[in-house]
């Protein structure tokens, strides 16, 4: 049995359409377990109004702690030998499950995963990265194209992961519940760490669905600020020899990447840039892990940061592509 985690926080819009991708599995051995996470909207009742004509489907209502939470909740309470994430506003096709499994049989790995595509409101799709390529990893591969965001994607939902996996993160208190951005990253981080084989096939039927009014996309706060950097540091506090230079060059390419969102955000965020300045100087011996574009970037951030939002602005502008816009 596969069990579809689905943490879900006012999503009375989307869920059932959601649901509905996922019940279409042509691979039909599959329970929902649907996490209403303090849902203030009309969720409740509609999952309620579902589950009652679906014997697939689990309800868990709880008070409101987060989208970790709610996964952990919903992994404690499944009863598949496989488990897999969907949000609760996306859509899969009703082959990607059936093919995951297939592959992680096939290939005796712990984890499948695939590439996913971004649906833009406009009707856009952009994908990641859908060409075909089919790979098995082992732990420290896999980890470092992890660290790396190339092939492995940082997201939960386009990977099925076997149960055994979970252990540490259900029993030893291994993850901040705190943290709201990049969470997916960091329980992806040690599901990866336990898992000995990994394959990955690079085709995309996860439709991740892009709200603009979604969590992910609204304006900068602390958390956007800080949690992807703290959740580096925990993956430096938890990492070993074979991966220490790639983690390295994780938490600095983070501290430079989150400077240069603030240099994008004017005057306002000017104290947190100057905390996050301090912070890259602090590690300016971690320069030599980086590429040579982040590590040209860290070199002027820390000799000439008067100058550096004006030449990072005329960068962005002309030279960036932006595939997530």
């Amino acid at each position: 049995m596969i069990s579809v985690i689905v943490p879900i926080y006012n999503l009375e819009n989307y869920i059932e359409i959601t649901l509905k991708s996922i019940l279409e599995q042509i691979y039909s051995d599959i329970e929902i377990i649907a996490v209403n996470d303090g849902s203030t909207d009309g969720t409740a009742d509609l999952l309620n109004k579902i589950s009652k004509n679906e014997p697939r489907i689990k309800v868990i209502h709880k008070k409101n702690s987060g989208v970790a939470a709610a996964r952990l909740t919903g992994v404690a309470a499944a009863s598949g030998e496989w488990i897999g994430f969907v949000d609760g506003d996306d859509i899969i096709e009703p082959d990607m499950y059936g093919h995951l499994l297939e592959n992680a049989l096939k290939y005796n790995a712990q984890i499948s995963h695939c590439g996913y595509q971004m649906v833009f409101p406009d009707g856009r799709v952009s994908y990641f990265h859908n060409t075909g390529y089919l790979a098995q990893q082992d732990k420290i591969t896999a980890l470092k194209e992890l660290l790396a965001g190339s092939r492995i994607e940082p997201g939960l939902c386009n990977k099925l992961f076997h149960k055994t996996l979970f252990h540490s993160l259900l029993h030893d208190n291994i993850l901040d519940l705190s943290i709201k951005i990049n969470e997916d990253l960091l329980m992806n981080y040690f599901l990866f760490k336990e898992a000995s084989n990994t394959v990955y096939e690079d085709i995309c039927p996860y439709h991740y669905m892009v709200r603009y009014e979604s969590a992910s996309r609204q304006k900068l706060n602390y958390n956007k600020i800080y949690d992807p950097i703290k959740v580096k540091k925990i993956i430096l506090d938890n990492s070993f020899n074979e991966i220490e230079s790639n983690v390295r060059s994780a938490f600095v390419s983070t501290c430079v990447n989150t400077y240069n969102t603030l240099s994008l955000n004017g005057h306002e965020y000017s104290e947190y840039k100057k905390q996050i300045r301090k912070l890259i100087l602090e590690n300016s011996k971690l320069f030599k892990y980086l590429n040579k574009k982040t590590r040209l970037l860290a070199y002027m951030i820390k000799y000439i940061p008067l100058l550096y939002p004006v030449f990072y602005q005329i960068y962005v502008k002309f030279f960036q592509k932006n595939k997530y816009e």
